[in-house]
């Protein structure tokens, strides 16, 4: 006597389900990731902006200890060394001795004078390309 097999039902995906799963992953993909990216490049321009601000504020310090601000060859190395010719320098300003960089990773630049005259600085981020002078650089006159 012969006996009949009783077929099991299948578990698994066919290849189209699948595709269909990842197509919708794709166009999800497609949906979030311009604006994941849009905010990091958001949060790296505010974290430049902020560290700008705090250097701006420890270079006024040094300024009001020193009755002048550091020069451009000075830098911001001023702030955690004293200068050969500052009498009055009560540093280091920056508490951990390391200066703080652009939300890029990169150092500041510092000059000074700054563009408003003999009585002013410009501490400036070359931004996300690292390159001076075009439309992505960050300086304390933007904040």
């Amino acid at each position: 006597m012969k006996t009949h097999k009783t077929l099991k039902p299948r578990r698994g995906f066919t290849l189209i389900e699948l595709m269909v799963v990842v197509l919708i992953i794709a166009i999800l993909a497609a949906l979030v990731v311009p604006n994941v990216i849009k905010r990091l490049d958001e949060a790296k321009i505010n974290a430049t902006k902020g560290n700008i601000g705090r250097i701006a504020s420890l270079v006024q310090a040094f300024r009001l200890d020193c009755d002048r601000y550091p020069t451009t060859e000075e830098g911001l190395e001023s702030l955690l060394t004293a200068p050969a010719d500052a009498t009055g320098w009560k540093g280091p300003y920056i508490d951990n001795g390391k200066l703080p960089l652009d939300g890029y990773n990169n150092p500041f630049t510092y000059q000074c004078p700054g563009p408003s005259g003999e009585d002013s600085f410009l501490i400036i981020s070359n931004g996300k390309d690292n390159q001076a002078g075009t439309g992505d650089d960050i300086s304390n006159m933007d904040i």
